[in-house]
């Protein structure tokens, strides 16, 4: 991976400085978020400049809105992943806390972008505001950047055929109705669930479908149910399988988690980190009377998924 992640705005070396940066939450990188990548990007070319993303972590929502249920779409590690591959030489992490969200629009512009990381540009989306009270807008930007001496792009919203505008609060929306091929068509890729697999009570391995288990941990949680899944292992091999998400009612309640049935694969990924696309939802999280009856709907779900995401079996 090419892209470089820096940490924070205050003493970056000179080196990490002076690129042509994105600026926003980017959580979820869906195609509104690549249009205004792409503006930084046609500004770092035409300056022959690095490429970079500005965004924040933790996210300003943990800070203002700490009890809300979670809702991120990504991890650190998936953005990166996925900012590399558009080009990024560096994602700028600035850490949201109190000193940073007391920062007015005026002050963050100068004090974090020009004084701190030394943008050469900045690309925002159409709709963004910024600093304390989030007054910033673009037009505030175009006139810090004539001030201090960056150039400003502001990016076209980007929408469906119906005109709807891509966000990451209707891919979230669509998740959490059980519309995962609607929440990758606003991402332009399958939303993906990426974590360490746990040792669980291995009973699938008993009954003849071991699972890989995974935490949800900070994810927005999609409707729980079973799904048509593909897995990315370390090594780059894409399985396809059958997942559940839920809190396994019929075994015992446990945290949500995400249970994946990898198809015709028979290996340890005991404390490997993997990364699993939730293709197509398949029914809902059902309670059953008995093991035997559980086995039957799994093996139909088997068959429905294959069709999906293995259809050559």
């Amino acid at each position: 991976m090419r892209l470089k992640i820096v940490h924070g705005w205050k003493d970056v070396p000179a080196e990490e400085k002076g690129a042509a940066v994105a600026l926003g939450n980017f959580d979820g990188v869906h195609r509104g978020h690549q249009q205004v990548i792409a503006e930084a990007a046609k500004a770092a070319r035409e300056l022959k400049v690095p490429l970079g993303v500005v965004t924040f972590d933790p996210h300003p929502r943990r800070l203002f809105r700490p009890t809300e249920p979670a809702f991120r779409l990504m991890t650190i590690e998936q953005q990166a992943r996925l900012l590399s591959d558009l080009g990024v030489d560096f994602l700028y992490l600035l850490p949201f806390d109190f000193e940073m969200a007391t920062l007015d629009d005026r002050a963050f512009a100068e004090r974090v972008l020009h004084q701190g990381l030394g943008i050469r540009h900045v690309a925002v989306g159409f709709d963004i505001s910024f600093g304390k009270g989030r007054t910033g807008s673009p037009q505030a930007m175009k006139a810090y950047g004539e001030e201090l001496g960056f150039s400003v792009s502001v990016a076209e919203p980007v929408a469906n055929r119906d005109g709807e505008k891509f966000s990451s609060t209707g891919v979230r929306e669509a998740l959490r109705a059980g519309h995962p091929e609607e929440a990758a068509r606003i991402l332009g890729r399958p939303f993906a669930i990426e974590g360490v697999v746990r040792r669980g009570q291995q009973l699938g391995r008993q009954l003849g479908f071991p699972t890989a288990n995974v935490e949800i941990v900070d994810y927005v949680v999609p409707k729980l149910g079973v799904y048509a899944t593909r897995t990315r292992l370390p090594d780059g091999r894409v399985i396809p399988g059958v997942a559940n998400l839920g809190n396994n009612p019929t075994t015992g309640e446990v945290e949500t988690r995400l249970e994946t049935w990898l198809f015709d694969f028979d290996e340890d990924l005991y404390g490997q980190v993997i990364e699993t696309q939730l293709i197509a939802f398949l029914r809902p999280e059902l309670k059953f009377d008995s093991i035997e009856l559980m086995i039957q709907q799994i093996r139909c779900d088997e068959t429905q998924a294959r069709a999906i995401v293995a259809p050559q079996f």
